[in-house]
């Protein structure tokens, strides 16, 4: 653990992840005493929420993807909950209507959607909620995608992030649309805008003709808060341009650092300050009143994951990658690395070659946690690897990855979140009511605030 020094005034971001079916272990819904109907059962996701808003969580973070992997094989699907996801913007607009400070974060992909569909629906979430909106953006890694939306085939990778780059471009104008004080509604004058507070984007480019403006006024925070996940140079780049916070899957300490120095580092060729964003990396923390405990409980999960499943998983986490041709029990192989995961190929090999595992060992790796950090001891342990990372600048903060619910959550926001606050590195109250106050980020001006702009 690093020594206590003037680092310690800094704090801790903390978020809870789950995908849509409610859980992030492929196993979770299978404990006993684990919710098994997460995925379209409001009532538990606003309850989960409320719990992490007493913990005094910066957001609730969905994980979404436009269709469901694994459709080829219904016998294998058969035993995971994955297929059972709600769209996330519905879900958090219910939560924003039973909490008052947790930020809330959809999934949304850049590949299979529209930019003024996404400009509206998240400024929506935004005044819905008082200003505690984030846009997770992603350029889907599922190749099957392609085949819900009119494309026979997936985009290369590089074409994707053209298509993303573009796409956030013109969601970040059309939410400068309006001026702040743009809309009057002066009832006895019979004046509901200026219009000299409405700018036209007027974008043509290569993916997105857009004129503008957006149906939906300036939101509270102004910009709602860009969440970016990429890893790849492209994803790096796009997250040192845009995001303020990025959400990255590194395993070590040592690969946690150079993604932090990296693109922190990036951030300088965007004219941006790198303390401008937050990386938070995923972990998937098991918790117990001794690491024996935690053990336990994570074998127990592992137990109940069927080979085929977790084969399937890591083949979709791959980019649709065949493994039927290698030795389970052989050693993991220097597979293709194709256009739809070339991030995930790279971190699923090094870790195979860092920690010797096998074919099977990789997967079921995958199935608890892809290729995320995986913390497994007691609140003390847990802790201290934390705050070995925070201080250590190989993260602001984490994406705590919940095994299971509720058990995983209230663990988190029982024992661990208390052991943090104990340590002064994580808040004991809500700095403002908007999720720009929990994380520290200045609120974005209007682009047309000098200007007359275009009309």
């Amino acid at each position: 653990m690093a020594p206590q020094s003037a680092k310690t005034k800094r704090q801790m971001k903390l978020a809870l992840f789950l995908t849509g079916d409610g859980n992030y272990h492929m196993a979770g819904w299978r404990l006993p005493g684990a919710a098994n109907d997460g995925g379209h059962n409001i009532h538990r996701w606003v309850g989960h929420a409320q719990m992490i808003e007493r913990a005094k969580l910066d957001m609730l973070f969905i994980a979404d993807g436009a269709g469901v992997s694994g459709t080829e094989d219904l016998e294998t699907l058969q035993h995971t909950s994955r297929i059972d996801r709600m769209d996330p913007i519905a879900i958090l607009a219910a939560v924003a209507m039973a909490t008052q400070n947790l930020g809330l974060v959809a999934t949304i992909s850049t590949s299979y959607n529209e930019p003024f569909n996404i400009a509206r629906s998240v400024a929506s979430l935004d005044h819905i909620s008082g200003g505690r909106a984030g846009w997770n953006i992603v350029t889907s890694g599922n190749k099957d995608d392609a085949l819900h939306y009119s494309q026979e085939t997936h985009l290369p990778h590089a074409a994707r992030y053209d298509r993303a780059e573009e796409f956030v471009d013109v969601v970040r104008g059309l939410w400068d649309s309006y001026d702040d004080d743009a809309f009057v509604r002066n009832k006895d004058a019979g004046v509901y805008l200026r219009p000299e507070g409405v700018h036209f984007l007027n974008h043509k480019s290569s993916h997105f003709s857009v004129k503008g403006p957006s149906s939906v006024s300036r939101t509270p925070q102004g910009h709602p808060v860009l969440v970016q996940a990429g890893s790849s140079g492209a994803g790096m780049d796009l997250s040192a341009r845009v995001a303020d916070v990025v959400f990255t899957s590194q395993s070590s300490l040592k690969d946690g650092q150079a993604f932090y120095a990296e693109v922190k580092n990036r951030c300088d060729k965007f004219d941006r300050s790198p303390d401008s964003m937050k990386i938070m990396p995923g972990a998937l923390v098991f918790i117990g009143e001794t690491e024996s405990e935690a053990r336990d409980k994570f074998e127990q999960l592992q137990s109940l994951i069927p080979i085929q499943v977790a084969m399937q998983r890591l083949s979709n986490n791959l980019g649709g990658v065949d493994l039927s041709a290698y030795d389970l029990d052989g050693p993991m192989p220097d597979v293709p690395v194709n256009s739809a995961r070339v991030s995930a190929v790279e971190s699923y090999v090094t870790i195979a070659r860092r920690e010797g595992l096998t074919v099977r060992q990789t997967a079921m790796r995958a199935a608890a946690a892809k290729h995320h950090w995986t913390l497994i001891g007691s609140v003390s342990q847990v802790a201290d690897q934390l705050e070995d990372w925070f201080h250590n600048e190989a993260a602001d903060g984490f994406n705590i990855l919940a095994s299971d619910v509720p058990d995983a959550v209230h663990r988190l926001c029982a024992h661990l979140v208390p052991e943090l606050q104990r340590r002064g590195l994580f808040r004991k109250e809500y700095e403002g009511p908007m999720l720009r106050d929990s994380l520290g980020l200045p609120r974005p001006s209007n682009r047309y605030a000098q200007t007359a702009g275009p009309r």
